[in-house]
């Protein structure tokens, strides 16, 4: 059961609740501009944000609003402590590398950090300690070979076996000086701070494609277009390909997170299990009190059967860790991982000199949304870190990268003819009031959804991106795709790409009786 009514019905951000965005207009006319950055979250908007303090003429592009996306359904922590990744990564690419990794981030940290007290901006920001702890004795030995990498990388650390909330750990590694903060607070000072210098921001103006050339051309969905010199493409999955078969380069996959007060005193600081349930806690002031942003049980996007079981699973965890006062929010967001789990930043392609792109963040976006905004400006002014090639699109690396893009295709080989083969033959009007299901409409595969104003809403299943077969996300009352996770409103619009069509509609009458 659904904890009697204690987690909440919809799923609401207290991010974008308890902010006001300022909303703007579509571009209605062809505009000239020296850049055009496509996507309103965190890594589009510090782009166009530096470029435009660089003196470079901005125009800014979002499908939706501002901040609607990932952005604004995250946890919010800027660290350089992303779970167990330092000794993963030397395992497969050398320490040298591995420091990259960590440079580029450190900086990313520290121009949220710097940016935040020098300009005095109101978001919420605390300077905390992060924390990944193991409870179980395997995970126990990956903490210590963790905290190993923290040494030879030089970054400062410690390695404990208790940490100030008890959640049953074993051992711990820890990250001094790390910190969280309100994130649409201090992007709605970014755009303010942007658009007072020129930036121009068009919402609900989706761009479709790119013509490449001397000059590049943005083409948008009302047939508007936007010549510029350089392109930024940060809409989480890329819009325009650039012949870089991203679809195939990375997975999607959906975490949840509760927004709860706690019965006990929460002694701060930020957690994250090295387990795979991958528990988080964070906290928030909201009026004087600690809200506290319980999350986890990450899975690969509509691979998952009944989605609401991830919440009850969060619930029971902050239950027994911290006990559940009150729960006020409910949220899921979607994160795409590359093959090697490092983010692709910089140009789209080798052939593509003036297109580049910023995605595969990992579930890190705070950071890593950042440091593309800082690489993108000094690849367009032609003052690349030595970072650089770490974080390229176009970099090979033949461990893990091969065996992952392996597993995934044949994931994705495995699901397509599942879902071709293997569904529910419901029937439509057996579905309650707020119920979605996968059932037969003449014989052949359809998804519906009944409201709940008591309104039958049926869609073909067949994702419009390479044909896969959609499934119902229960919690977020959507249908995900479990190849390539686009995915679409119960009624069959595009919510997450890479699918820029909508599911087809199918008629009431011809759901079978």
């Amino acid at each position: 059961m659904f904890h009697e009514g204690k987690i909440p019905e919809f799923s609401t951000s207290y991010w974008r609740e308890s902010t006001d965005v300022p909303s703007f207009s579509p571009l209605k006319e062809n505009i000239d501009v020296d850049v055009a950055v496509i996507g309103g979250g965190i890594a589009g908007v510090t782009t166009a944000y530096l470029l435009t303090l660089e003196g470079k003429s901005v125009a800014l592009l979002e499908a939706d609003k501002l901040f609607d996306g990932t952005t604004s359904h995250t946890t919010a922590k800027m660290t350089t402590q992303h779970g167990l990744i330092y000794d993963k990564m030397i395992g497969y690419v050398g320490e040298a590398e591995a420091a990259l990794y960590y440079e580029g981030n450190n900086e990313a940290l520290k121009f949220l950090q710097h940016t935040i007290t020098s300009q005095n901006i109101s978001c919420d920001y605390t300077v905390e300690d992060a924390y990944v702890y193991a409870t179980t004795d395997t995970y126990v030995k990956k903490v210590e070979k963790e905290y190993e990498a923290y040494k030879k990388l030089g970054i400062e650390g410690e390695h404990l076996t208790s940490i100030p909330l008890d959640l049953g750990e074993k051992a711990a590694v820890m990250i001094p000086d790390q910190g969280q903060f309100h994130p649409l607070k201090y992007l709605v000072h970014l755009v303010k701070e942007m658009t007072a210098k020129g930036a121009q921001i068009f919402e609900t103006t989706q761009a479709v494609d790119i013509k490449e050339g001397k000059t590049q051309t943005v083409v948008t969905k009302e047939g508007h277009s936007v010549n510029c010199k350089d392109v930024a493409c940060c809409t989480h999955f890329p819009f325009y390909d650039g012949k870089g078969f991203y679809f195939s380069r990375m997975y999607a996959s959906r975490s949840y997170v509760l927004g709860i007060t706690s019965e006990k005193p929460y002694p701060g600081g930020m957690y994250l299990s090295a387990e795979p349930s991958s528990d988080s806690l964070r906290y928030t002031t909201v009026d004087g009190q600690k809200l506290l942003l319980v999350g986890g049980q990450e899975h690969t996007t509509g691979r998952s059967e009944k989605t609401l079981k991830h919440y009850e699973a969060i619930y029971s965890f902050a239950h027994n860790s911290v006990g559940v006062k009150e729960c006020l929010y409910r949220w899921s967001a979607q994160d795409l991982i590359s093959l090697d789990e490092t983010p692709y930043i910089g140009r789209i392609s080798e052939n593509s000199p003036h297109v580049y792109v910023a995605t595969g963040f990992r579930k890190w976006g705070m950071t890593h949304g950042t440091l593309s905004g800082m690489m993108i400006r000094d690849a367009i002014l032609e003052k690349e870190k030595r970072y650089a090639s770490f974080f390229t699109p176009s970099r090979f690396r033949p461990n893990p990268s091969v065996k992952n893009l392996v597993t995934q295709n044949m994931e994705v080989a495995a699901e397509l003819t599942k879902g071709k083969l293997d569904f529910t033959r419901g029937n439509a009007y057996n579905l309650k009031k707020d119920e979605g299901a996968v059932v037969s409409v003449n014989g052949k595969r359809a998804g519906a959804y009944q409201d709940r104003e008591g309104c039958l809403h049926l869609v073909d299943t067949t994702c419009t991106h390479m044909g896969c077969e959609v499934e119902w996300n229960s919690g977020e009352r959507t249908w995900d795709c479990p190849c390539h996770g686009s995915r679409f409103s119960y009624d069959g619009e595009v919510v997450e790409g890479p699918a820029q069509k909508p599911l087809a509609s199918l008629e009431d009458e011809d759901s079978e009786k």
